[in-house]
């Protein structure tokens, strides 16, 4: 025994070609994207101070936020996407040597920089072109940003399929997807199930729900996330994109693919194989554990993340989604069986309505029903997407149409 322990001690691998990847993290000062900071500062705690260098951070308008990272991390180049900002950005890095630009011109050339990770956390539909332009120079694409892949999924599968790049999933449910898959064939997998918390109204009744209020629905039970993604959580939209996703990312047919609640965000997916093992991936609810294994992968690295005590956290409770009070689950998944662009205008118009409620504009139950007029009166949801192009022409109309919907409602 004692002579196995060391042949195990000797076998740590060196993860030295690991820890000198270098990354981009598109998207910085958002919940993912500093979730992914503090797992390079923990790495560089452990390992060393040089591991994981940054090559470009970008945000969106935060520029306090950006500058505080880029004088903390030290990347290459720093990138706001307002250009408004950019003189701030400038003047807040003076004398560091760090570059600055702005613009989403910049923002996509950041993507296209030299770096061996990209980690997408840009928020919804901006993400599709900066992503694509990872692709394009083969980097592995670390993915926490579903809604470029629901926008285009084809465009995204064949600009795939013309590179060498990979795509790491950083979705707690299709990261752990991920890693149940790696060892099996598609054929042999009868099901695979996404979890969904059920969000913070997960036992109200609908007439409680129309009187939800912006504040309550980012207050997720479970995880701390960015303010569009919680009010997601909250109608279960969320759980329909993730399950659009998972179709093209794992080429998983609509039927083979499905949801459960899952209150305590425990077990983060299920795989169900056709001889009737069932098996599950667990972690503690933190996003630093898929950020770590995508930065990581395929190796393991050291994270920040709380550890998983079954026994501390007793009970794990499952249940079907209800679609009469959570319709944009169902919304989603008819979208899902209809393919073509059906699923770019769902994105388009769900971005819509939840930045609208969170202005105050439509109450928390109009969400779904802008999102149903907005497929009902889109023309294209039955044309396949053939170029990046043809998907923003959708999108830009599906939101137009969504706007005008949401003005009526309010």
């Amino acid at each position: 025994m004692r002579a196995a322990a060391q042949r195990w001690n000797e076998a740590i691998p060196d993860l030295t070609p690991v820890l000198a990847r270098r990354v981009t993290v598109l998207g910085s000062t958002g919940s993912i994207g500093v979730s992914t900071l503090d797992v390079i500062a923990h790495a560089r705690k452990i390992y060393g101070a040089d591991v994981l260098p940054v090559e470009a951070l970008t945000a969106n308008g935060n520029v306090d936020k950006l500058i505080e990272q880029a004088k903390a991390i030290r990347p290459k180049l720093a990138v706001i996407n307002d250009e408004t900002k950019y003189d701030a950005l400038k003047a807040g890095l003076s004398g560091t040597g760090i570059e600055t630009a702005a613009g989403r011109q910049a923002v996509i050339g950041a993507a296209g920089r030299p770096s061996d990770v990209v980690m997408v956390a840009i928020m919804g539909a901006a993400a599709l072109e900066p992503a694509l332009a990872a692709i394009a120079r083969d980097a592995t694409v670390a993915l926490a940003n579903k809604e470029c892949i629901v926008a285009a999924g084809t465009v995204f599968h064949r600009a795939l399929a013309a590179s060498k790049a990979k795509i790491v999933p950083v979705d707690s449910e299709h990261n752990a997807v991920f890693q149940i898959l790696c060892a099996v064939e598609p054929e042999e997998v009868e099901k695979v199930t996404l979890t969904a918390s059920g969000g913070p109204f997960r036992t109200w009744t609908l007439d409680q729900m129309r009187t939800v209020t912006p504040a309550q629905a980012v207050a997720h039970p479970n995880w701390s996330m960015g303010a569009k993604i919680s009010v997601d959580s909250a109608t279960m939209m969320n759980k329909g994109l993730e399950l659009i996703e998972a179709h093209f990312l794992f080429a998983m047919p609509p039927a083979k693919l499905g949801a459960v609640i899952h209150k305590q965000s425990i077990v983060h997916a299920l795989v169900t194989y056709l001889d009737g093992t069932t098996l599950a991936h667990l972690s503690s609810p933190d996003m630093r554990t898929p950020i770590v294994h995508a930065l990581a992968w395929p190796r393991r690295i050291a994270s920040p993340s709380k550890k998983l005590d079954l026994a501390a956290a007793g009970t794990l409770s499952f249940e079907a989604p209800d679609f009469v009070r959570f319709r944009c689950l169902k919304i989603a998944l008819d979208c899902l069986d209809q393919g073509c662009m059906s699923p770019t205008i769902l994105n388009a118009a769900n971005e819509i309505a939840v930045d609208t409620f969170l202005k105050g504009g439509i109450g928390f139950l109009d969400i779904a029903a802008v999102v149903e007029a907005t497929l009902a009166n889109c023309p294209g949801a039955h044309t396949e997407a053939e170029s990046v192009a043809g998907v923003l022409e959708t999108d830009a109309r599906a939101r137009e149409i969504a706007r005008g919907v949401c003005r009526r409602k309010a």
